[in-house]
């Protein structure tokens, strides 16, 4: 345990459509001091998007993650697992499976949330870090199978939402050769603008117009993270430069055509971004980019707070299992 005053040692583990998230982290005060946190890409979304049914091997893997993150999750003192699911998930036809192998595997019981609750719950989290609370802000969380925007104080949500728009998903629906090259990208910039103008526009566009530009734009999660590593240029989990990282519009292009340049095996060498990863970071690195462009934003920052900070202030879920 920390020596923060009265803190609470808590665990959550974060079943995504890419891959599986632990946080081990002290609660006190409305804060959450990390621990420990690592994540295992088992590709639970894969093959996923035609048949709207989960595969066999990536939900054992996946079920497997779990419970190896929540037992060392305990060796590291945490009083309490909570498992959470998201998008793949929530979509699947055959969610039973799945929910029905991570309790085989590990005790534990998923909770599988909304896709509101998750836009809420990464706005919470994000807003959870010292001098955000009071800003406008808008808030961009690119997962594997959904992306969520929240714009926005800590005390007052203006807009709030989660679509069908996502890394994996984008993947299994444009596959990219190798080395992908301008013309794949040009194209999957004009599906993806098409859609923001469609879908996200609508809503999105009043909110920012009646109150001014977000003081800040912020990415969430695991891709944006990478991002940083790898204009940093460093394979380390340097939590302090990830969340100083800040992309001007320009630079952020600049850097996602470079990938989409690259052959796979170019990219797996890229210090910072996971070789598991090389494929899939085209399609995150993409949703950032065109969002910034067509909102016209000047910038995207970095934070690693979101869901899973958020789950562990939210306290003890229907599936948390406690330890004394």
């Amino acid at each position: 345990m920390s020596a923060t005053t009265n803190a609470v040692r808590r665990a959550v583990v974060d079943v995504g459509t890419n891959s599986v998230k632990v946080l081990v982290g002290d609660v006190a005060g409305g804060d959450v001091i990390p621990v420990w946190e690592t994540s295992a890409q088992t590709r639970l979304g894969r093959g996923f998007y035609e048949t709207r049914r989960l595969l066999p091997e990536p939900i054992a893997a996946t079920a497997m993650a779990v419970a190896r993150f929540s037992a060392e999750a305990r060796t590291r003192g945490a009083v309490s697992v909570r498992v959470v699911a998201t998008s793949a998930a929530r979509d699947a036809l055959n969610r039973a499976d799945l929910v029905d192998a991570i309790q085989r595997a590990s005790g534990l019981r998923v909770e599988v949330i909304s896709g509101d609750v998750e836009a809420a719950w990464g706005f919470r989290g994000v807003t959870s870090a010292p001098g955000l609370g009071g800003r406008r802000l808008l808030i961009l969380d690119v997962g594997g199978g959904s992306t969520e925007f929240v714009l926005g104080r800590a005390d007052a949500c203006e807009f709030r939402r989660s679509f069908a728009l996502g890394s994996v998903r984008l993947m299994e629906r444009f596959p990219a050769a190798d080395p992908p090259g301008a013309g794949q990208l040009d194209a999957l910039r004009g599906w993806l603008d098409a859609f923001l103008r469609a879908e996200v526009a609508p809503g999105l566009v009043p909110c920012l117009g009646a109150g001014g530009v977000p003081e800040h734009v912020l990415g969430v999660g695991g891709t944006t993270a990478i991002l940083a590593l790898i204009q940093l240029g460093s394979a380390e989990f340097d939590r302090p430069a990830i969340e100083s990282t800040v992309f001007s519009a320009p630079d952020l292009g600049r850097l996602v055509e470079r990938l989409w340049s690259l052959p796979l095996g170019g990219r797996r060498a890229l210090p910072g971004l996971p070789p598991e990863r090389a494929d899939v970071i085209l399609f995150g690195a993409a949703i950032y980019e065109s969002v910034i462009r067509v909102f016209g934003f000047s910038n995207l920052g970095v934070s690693l707070r979101g869901l899973r900070f958020a789950a562990l202030l939210d306290g003890p879920g229907a599936g948390e299992a406690t330890h004394a």
